[in-house]
């Protein structure tokens, strides 16, 4: 192979590209949570996040400026739209810190794993998107898997794990409003603005109680998180630019395996056998679901 090449290594396809980019999007943004979680078992939660959009937005305004995506006039024109996706941004990050500080960062992260699952039923629903009768199957084959995450029972269901579920929800508005959104409005202004509402949204939740001093473990941690944020951002970005959203959108699933890692070894959490089995039903049914939609993207110009 060296001798066929010259000695170099073959250049990466545009497929196995945005696979690794989505691999570090997800790594980047798992390992920003794990933070959040630590920070908040220290601080007030709405504090933390403050100060961590603190450093999120101004990163975000250079990238802005220095790609020349800042363009607030035709974002503008669709006030409506951005609206309803500030909306889900906001409410989504709210509910997802609130149950990520009560519940195990695997089980949260295997429960946001039916994201796709309840995109494409939202958009059936919604939008009028047609669904065959296998699609539909793994959907609700993939919230059966949720149930056995969450194990409603005699003793009463987790009022978190509920959270965690609004949470998806509210990031099922959040993605159906950016498939509304006028391709002329750039992806980097929609994130700054979709920043800067959770920051002015939680600094203004934080004056509910007093500021606590900011312990030295959170100085490192809280500006990690800002980046592992900004970095997440980036490279989904590059994600939409390379490859086939049916070979790429797979690999978003590695988020699961970064939680299971970081869960356990910054806080001692393992996922119990329920757990496992319930991750498990849910990614296989959005694997379904993705190669499904690929194959029939494929056969329809025929």
């Amino acid at each position: 192979m060296g001798q066929a090449t010259g000695g170099r290594a073959l250049p990466l396809s545009d497929n196995m590209r945005g696979a690794i980019f989505m691999m570090i999007a997800m790594a980047a943004f798992t390992l920003g949570d794990a933070c959040m979680k630590a920070v908040a078992s220290q601080m007030p939660l709405y504090q933390a996040v403050t100060l961590r959009g603190l450093v999120t937005l101004p990163l975000l305004a250079l990238i802005g400026q220095l790609t020349g995506g800042l363009d607030f006039r035709s974002t503008f024109k669709a006030g409506r739209v951005i609206g309803w996706r500030v909306v889900g941004e906001v409410a989504s990050t709210l509910t997802f810190f609130i149950a990520l500080v009560h519940m195990p960062l695997a089980a949260l992260s295997a429960i946001m794993q039916a994201l796709p699952l309840a995109v494409t039923a939202a958009a059936a629903v919604f939008m009028g998107e047609k669904v065959g009768w296998r699609r539909m199957l793994a959907i609700l084959a993939g919230f059966v898997g949720v149930l056995i995450i969450i194990r409603p029972g005699p003793e009463g269901i987790n009022i978190y794990a509920l959270v965690g579920l609004v949470s998806v929800a509210f990031v099922v508005l959040r993605d159906l409003s950016t498939r509304r959104l006028p391709v002329s409005v750039p992806s980097t202004t929609v994130a700054l603005m979709s920043a800067l509402s959770v920051t002015v949204v939680c600094a203004m939740l934080s004056l509910s109680e007093p500021w606590a001093a900011v312990p030295a473990q959170a100085v490192l941690l809280l500006p990690l998180a800002g980046v592992c944020v900004v970095v997440g951002y980036i490279f989904i970005i590059r994600v939409m630019r390379v490859g086939e959203v049916g070979v790429t959108t797979p690999f978003r699933y590695t988020a699961l395996l970064w939680a299971v890692v970081l869960g356990w070894f910054a806080f001692g959490e393992w996922p119990d056998t329920l757990t496992l089995v319930g991750s498990a039903i849910v990614v296989a049914s959005g694997l379904f679901t993705l190669l499904r939609e690929a194959r029939i993207r494929r056969v329809a110009p025929s």
